[in-house]
């Protein structure tokens, strides 16, 4: 048989084409591993339906941004629109509801069915860009953008830097609300920062690898590492790597087995998860024999 018409194996497509893949799965690796540290912020204070609610104003923001470009003729970056809504949506969040006679809990929903309605019926609206919708909303996408990967990077570094300088301060301020102010912390500030960083990010990822991914990523990644039930700079660390792996390893498992690359993310997510309940059953059945 002639050897030119043998199908070359899917590493040797990978590796022929490294690269078209390289920069969604550095994409990948950095907004899974900066939004795998917010998440353990994130699945402490009880925040997982905020993370929801923002991802979802994100993808609403892309949508809104094609809708502006093609019915009204304004270009509107669509990562500018994710970012935006996202700000848009944490500051909603964080505002004090009780004024209107609304628990958070019920702003939280609002956003969350509002921003995925929306999104759903602008997008009916924009048929031509139905497949890049269908990618913010799911992370069907297989391909990022250098300019999208350098926004990432530059946004992803900037929020990681600050949160590694600013450590002992927003983790006492967000666990200890109380000693906090008796230690004069300034903890509304603290906090808008945090909810600021999580909002930015959750922006950019979503624009870059699609609101479901971004999702897991921004949760599931401190699950596992709570799990294990270590101390907390460990498991900010564990929660970091294992979003590393979840966002690099989904891509990777996508384009091998030809599955879609957000849902492959977000399963890969979930099954570390298994894993460190696998982990953490294991430890326990073992530390009574020492």
């Amino acid at each position: 048989m002639d050897p030119s018409l043998v199908e070359p194996s899917k590493w040797e497509q990978f590796l022929s084409s490294l690269d078209l893949f390289l920069d969604p799965v550095l994409c990948a690796l950095i907004a899974g591993g900066v939004l795998g540290f917010l998440s353990v912020y994130v699945v402490l204070r009880r925040m997982v339906f905020v993370s929801a609610a923002v991802t979802q104003a994100a993808g609403l923001g892309v949508a809104l941004a094609f809708f502006a470009e093609i019915h009204l003729g304004t270009h509107v970056d669509p990562m500018l629109g994710a970012t935006g809504l996202s700000l848009l949506a944490t500051a909603l969040l964080m505002a004090d509801p009780s004024r209107l006679k609304l628990t958070r809990e019920s702003v939280l929903g609002l956003a969350f069915a509002f921003s995925g309605g929306a999104a759903v019926l602008v997008g009916d609206r924009i048929a031509q860009e139905a497949h890049d919708i269908q990618g913010i909303l799911f992370g069907t996408a297989v391909l990022v953008t250098p300019e999208q990967l350098a926004t990432v990077t530059g946004v992803g570094g900037a929020i990681l830097l600050i949160h590694l300088w600013w450590f002992r301060g927003i983790t006492f301020a967000s666990f200890d609300r109380v000693g906090a102010r008796v230690q004069g912390l300034p903890v509304r500030l603290l906090d808008a920062v945090l909810m600021v960083s999580i909002g930015i990010m959750v922006g950019v990822s979503a624009r870059a690898l699609g609101a479901l991914p971004v999702f897991a990523f921004s949760t599931l990644s401190a699950i596992a590492a709570l799990v294990l039930d270590l101390r907390l700079p460990w498991t900010f660390l564990l929660a970091t790597l294992a979003g590393c792996l979840s966002g690099a390893g989904g891509y990777l498992f996508a384009f091998f087995y030809d599955f879609p690359v957000g849902a492959s993310q977000t399963v890969c997510a979930s099954v570390l998860v298994g894993v460190a309940v696998l982990l953490s059953g294991l430890r326990r059945l073992v530390r009574p024999a020492h």
